[in-house]
């Protein structure tokens, strides 16, 4: 079971926007450090809302923007374009895992005990006890460690790493932790044990999904 504790989630969480029109604006602060909750389930398997595209202006447009210098090892519209790719080929939900990798990463960022360098933005293996972060060799295949892994909490016929019923062959090193497979089918059922410790992980996941989409006018 891939459970620790993220640093990022309150960093996160001061910076989720209060924004409620359709249209790209700039998404506002919150007066209160604390995700507003979201009240639909979303599902990990299923198709992107957001294209690539669309990632990228709302991740660059957003206000305010977060602390520090963006240090992953290729240019955001990149990471954006490998998250819509790679979840396509699994069934997995590539914007919200990219999503979840901003949370992961403290806004790609990495300020936390995963370095840039091992291209590893979920933080895969990072646990609460004998913590040991994968290093992936490249960006996509760390994408593509991350949206295996989801794909094992999500999915129950994706019982072995392996093609078939991967797409593509297995990179995650801790698929086989996650049992049993299919356990957290929903982002809502994302923390408290599930990928992660903390008890806001889903919420702040969910919150700035939400952001996404009404930046970019989709329902």
């Amino acid at each position: 079971m891939h459970v620790r504790t993220v640093l990022y989630v309150m960093v996160v969480s001061a910076l989720i926007g209060g924004s409620t029109a359709c249209g790209p604006k700039s998404p506002t602060a919150p007066d209160a450090a604390i995700p507003v909750p979201t009240a639909s389930t979303v599902a990990i398997m299923g198709t992107s809302q957001l294209g690539a595209d669309q990632i990228v202006a709302w991740f660059n447009g957003r206000q305010p923007r977060p602390a520090g210098v963006y240090a992953a090892t290729v240019p955001v519209d990149v990471i954006a374009r490998y998250f819509v790719e790679e979840g396509a080929a699994e069934g997995v939900t590539g914007d919200v895992a990219f999503i979840q990798s901003v949370v992961e990463t403290g806004w790609f960022r990495f300020n936390g005990s995963v370095p840039a360098s091992f291209n590893n933005f979920a933080g895969i293996g990072a646990t609460d006890s004998n913590p040991a972060p994968a290093m992936f060799p490249d960006a996509r295949t760390g994408v593509r460690a991350q949206i295996q892994h989801l794909r094992a909490y999500a999915d129950p016929t994706a019982l072995t790493c392996t093609v078939p019923p991967l797409r593509n062959p297995c990179v995650d090193p801790r698929f086989a932790l996650v049992l049993p497979k299919g356990k957290a089918p929903t982002w809502n059922q994302m923390g408290n044990g599930n990928w992660a410790s903390a008890t806001t992980y889903a919420n702040s996941i969910l919150t700035l999904f939400s952001e996404a989409r009404t930046y970019n006018g989709v329902r």
